[in-house]
């Protein structure tokens, strides 16, 4: 479809001003107060080492003070300000947003993953950054540095691909390690599915993963605490709740379209009076159940499902 000729272009709003601006740390206005404990999280000791080795990364985020002053209000950035307080800094480089809403810019932002972070780390190696160095930055020790990079040792590329904007930590890989190729996958998309990357539960599929899919076949698998009845029990129960999830997302796409065929449907019906009433008066638990089904919101469905 062609543009008319009387119509404009929408131009596109920033969010940020082009240029970074650098300001005097005590002209920066913080708009929330650290808590006490603060300093002492493993998250400042990070920022503080992190500054140290390598500068400010992620410029802290402005706005121009409203009234007018020489003063900046500080949306983004309130435990980096404080660490370059802490280490004697004077100015700062900064971004200044557009926009004055007082929200924290990092809530909106995924975290690191593990496996981004792998390979963040795998990255700076190959451009030559000594391991000390990175170290230094992360606030981490050398074996840690190492287990990060050796993380995905011995798991296939489908496993990595699933999680690889997952909370899944060095544990999960660690038994996930233990498993063949397919079983890899399949443990994935059990993690992925259930939203738990907790230890207890990777390591509650691998103890209920058949021996046949184990990388070790040839050696008895032992779980402390469990014993091999236990252990079989486990992986019948593993294989079965397998199999209804493999059910629900073959079917789950048509009884969706179906769910939202009849709730229109018995909109469609309810919305007639005649009928409202003849189902009142003879058949009440069906009219019950036609307004449930008709007042279920997506969320709801999904919840169902």
């Amino acid at each position: 479809m062609k543009r008319e000729a009387s119509e404009t272009p929408r131009s596109v709003a920033f969010g940020f001003e082009d240029d970074c601006v650098t300001l005097p740390i005590d002209a920066i206005l913080p708009l929330r107060a650290l808590r006490k404990a603060a300093k002492s999280s493993r998250k400042y000791r990070q920022i503080v080492a992190s500054i140290a080795q390598i500068g400010v990364v992620e410029p802290p985020v402005v706005v121009r003070s409203p009234d007018g002053s020489a003063t900046w209000l500080l949306l983004d950035g309130h435990m980096r300000i404080e660490a370059l307080k802490d280490a004697g800094a004077r100015e700062v480089e900064c971004l200044v947003s557009t926009d004055d809403e007082a929200f924290t810019y990092n809530r909106q932002v995924s975290r690191l993953a593990p496996i981004q972070e792998h390979k963040m780390i795998r990255k700076a190696i190959e451009r030559g950054v000594p391991e000390e160095k990175i170290a230094l930055a992360l606030d981490l020790n050398m074996s840690s540095i190492r287990r990060k990079i050796r993380l995905l040792d011995g798991i296939c590329e489908e496993a990595v691909v699933i999680l690889k904007d997952k909370p899944a930590t060095g544990a999960v890989f660690h038994a996930l390690r233990k498993m063949k190729t397919m079983r890899q996958i399949e443990t994935a998309e059990l993690l992925v599915n259930a939203n738990n990357y907790s230890v207890a539960y990777v390591n509650a599929i691998l103890a209920g993963t058949p021996q046949a899919q184990l990388v070790g076949a040839a050696k008895p698998k032992k779980v402390k605490g469990v014993t091999p009845e236990a252990m079989a029990r486990m992986e019948q129960e593993l294989a079965r709740l397998q199999e209804g999830i493999a059910s629900i997302q073959d079917t789950y796409g048509q009884d969706h379209l179906h769910l939202t065929v009849i709730k229109g449907y018995l909109g469609k019906l309810l919305g007639n009076a005649r009928i409202v009433r003849h189902l009142a008066q003879n058949h009440p638990e069906f009219l019950d159940e036609f307004q449930t089904i008709t007042e279920i919101t997506p969320a709801e469905a999904a919840e169902a499902e």
